[in-house]
């Protein structure tokens, strides 16, 4: 028993000093990356506005929390960042990249914060990470004449079609439809939306990228080549580097469109049926129409066997 007692007390003694030693190297590196960003950022950049968020500035948790879309990563037991970057400049992404290369910090980029799994600003590392927020590399040039666009990855779909409207009534972009989902994101997973049966996913209308590598490095399609130019298209672009901007190919679309809804209840095994001949039909259906269907439950007076499902048709 006291063997025992004895091995207890020195296996504790041992956790704490290890932890101790843990928490002086995360607090080492944490001041030595503040500083190498500081020094480097406060170089580069000409503007008042902050850019560097750490947990003891009272905006903090208000731009962390600003574009969450799972209540369950906004929880006090959620990992945080170290800090969080909001740069204004190319250079300011760059000095982050570089700063955490060099002091063992991992990167999150969120641009609208739509990932619901939290990837873009959670890590399993603790706090040994920053978030890189794009939102205020936001700016969108649109050419008409080469129905052509560059979009930085901070900019929203609702931003993208605004400024394409703004210039033109008769051009579109096939990405999705709902307006606070960050380009950088969607483009990077593929980007489904109403216009996809006629022109593609967005991922399909990319005629060019703009990203940083690991190394700080800025690269084209030319530069990064075909391979990783085709991987940042739907294989998840934070996995190659950080994008900065998109160049989208501007798709042709009419000054007015329809738009309808069908409202129709099915029991269980009707709904199946429907889908099942659906999907022998949908090729053969006139491209301009697009059609996206959703289910919601519906109560039955059919008791528990039978319930109802409502199927709800946007065409």
């Amino acid at each position: 028993m006291k063997y025992f007692a004895f091995s207890s007390s020195f296996a504790k003694i041992i956790i704490y000093i290890f932890s101790f030693v843990l928490a002086a190297s995360a607090t080492h590196i944490h001041e030595g990356f503040l500083h190498c960003l500081t020094s480097h950022i406060s170089n580069s950049t000409s503007t008042p506005n902050p850019i560097i968020y750490t947990p003891k500035n009272p905006s903090y948790l208000t731009i962390l929390n600003s574009s969450i879309q799972n209540p369950r990563f906004s929880s006090p037991s959620t990992p945080k960042p170290f800090l969080i970057v909001t740069p204004f400049h190319v250079s300011d992404v760059q000095a982050t990249v570089y700063c955490s290369k060099k002091h063992g910090m991992q990167i999150r980029t969120r641009s609208g914060g739509h990932d619901l799994e939290g990837r873009s600003y959670v890590s399993n590392t603790g706090s040994n990470y920053v978030v890189i927020d794009l939102r205020n590399l936001s700016s969108i040039n649109v050419d008409v004449k080469s129905k052509s666009a560059w979009v930085q990855a901070g900019a929203t779909l609702g931003e993208l079609y605004y400024n394409i409207a703004k210039r033109s009534g008769v051009l579109g972009f096939p990405a999705g439809d709902c307006h606070s989902v960050g380009v950088g994101g969607q483009f990077g997973g593929g980007g489904y939306g109403f216009l996809t049966r006629k022109y593609g996913i967005a991922a399909d209308n990319i005629l060019d990228a703009q990203l940083i590598d690991a190394e700080g490095r800025i690269h084209d399609r030319k530069s990064m080549g075909e391979d990783v130019f085709w991987a940042i298209r739907g294989g998840g672009a934070a996995s190659f580097g950080i994008i900065l901007a998109w160049k989208l190919r501007l798709v042709d679309v009419p000054s007015k469109v329809t738009v309808f809804e069908v409202n129709r209840n099915f029991e269980q095994d009707e709904t199946k049926k429907l889908f099942h001949r659906w999907q022998h039909r949908a090729d053969k259906v006139d491209e301009d129409l697009s059609f996206y269907p959703r289910f919601v439950a519906a109560n039955s007076t059919y008791g528990e066997g039978n319930k109802k499902i409502i199927l709800v048709a946007s065409f």
